[in-house]
């Protein structure tokens, strides 16, 4: 038997290298990225449209450079749990990958950085978050949480970015703090059902996640608290809302809104029924509810943007239907 031909590295920014890098990305979770900027620009004040496109290009690929960057310290586990991506088939260096990755994340956060001087210390926290989320996905009681108030504060980034392109001046208010939550704990959800679909791989290179420490009965417990937490700061945010909302704003809201919490309700009840195998069957329902709920409040806040928003969500189910691997998401 011959033996395989070696693989030789792309050459950084070659045709293959950006072919290769896109898959990293997962071009079908930018949306999840580029949903929790758009609540937070929605939910700040109105800027010009050339501004309010650039910044959503920014926190929709924020999760591409953030995912490419973790990716890097986690090629044990992919190795066995998904031996296509190309980091760990050595077709790029993990050297021009962090390069790559650091880069696009700093230019994407000076961009935010300068509509908002407040955004510095976000942008830093959230690129020193990312480089650190292996250490503490290996703990049990640290991974979700922490993937979880990184995105968090990358709304609060969108957000801010916008007040300071308004020229206005950051004002707390109820809305945030729904949608805040909303974020965290849907995401905190996100990351623990994904962990389901790992069990093995994790378990063997010596990531001890909640299903690998107490099974997935246990976990699927916690996931539903993180989705009950969810559920609670979407009705928070709503009812902030309301009553400066039109007719239209409620109904194209409400719309997106009970499709995302029925989405979400189905990924709880399938989670119990999974296997690893097949646990993409309750991942991919937890995905379509965190980002239709968040587009709920934004056309809340912002009913003009009801139709891109539309849009937007058709675009994620085609880019979901073309991931390389089904049972990774």
């Amino acid at each position: 038997m011959s033996a395989a031909p070696p693989v030789h590295p792309a050459r950084p920014l070659s045709r293959a290298f950006v072919a290769d890098y896109v898959v990293t990305m997962r071009p079908y979770l930018l949306f999840v990225s580029g949903i929790t900027g758009l609540v937070g620009l929605a939910l700040g004040p109105s800027v010009r449209l050339a501004e309010t496109l650039a910044l959503a290009v920014v926190f929709f690929l924020s999760y591409g450079f953030g995912q490419a960057l973790t990716d890097c310290f986690q090629t044990d586990t992919d190795a066995l749990s998904s031996p296509y991506r190309p980091l760990v088939q050595g077709r790029l260096r993990r050297r021009d990958v962090l390069a790559v990755s650091l880069g696009g994340l700093l230019l994407g956060g000076a961009i935010a950085m300068r509509h908002q001087v407040l955004n510095v210390p976000l942008v830093l926290g959230i690129v020193a978050g990312l480089a650190t989320y292996t250490w503490f996905k290996r703990r049990w009681w640290a991974g979700p949480f922490w993937n979880a108030w990184i995105v968090a504060a990358l709304m609060l980034v969108a957000w801010l970015a916008a007040v300071g392109a308004a020229g206005e001046r950051p004002g707390w208010n109820a809305a945030l703090t729904g949608a805040v939550t909303a974020v965290f704990f849907g995401y905190a959800n996100f990351v623990l059902t994904g962990y389901y679909k790992d069990i093995s791989a994790d378990r063997a290179t010596g990531y001890r996640t909640l299903p690998v420490v107490f099974g997935t009965r246990v976990s699927a417990r916690i996931s539903d608290a993180f989705a009950i937490l969810q559920m609670a700061g979407l009705l928070l945010a709503w009812v902030a809302l309301a009553p400066a909302a039109s007719p239209l704003a409620l109904i194209l809201g409400g719309l997106f809104l009970a499709a995302g919490c029925g989405a979400v309700a189905l990924g709880q009840l399938r989670l119990r029924q999974v296997t690893e195998a097949t646990a993409h069957a309750a991942i991919a329902p937890v995905v379509h509810g965190y980002i239709l709920s968040l587009a709920g409040v934004a056309a809340l806040a912002r009913p003009a943007w009801a139709s891109a928003l539309a849009l937007f969500y058709a675009g994620y189910l085609i880019a979901l239907r073309r991931r390389p691997m089904p049972e990774q998401i």
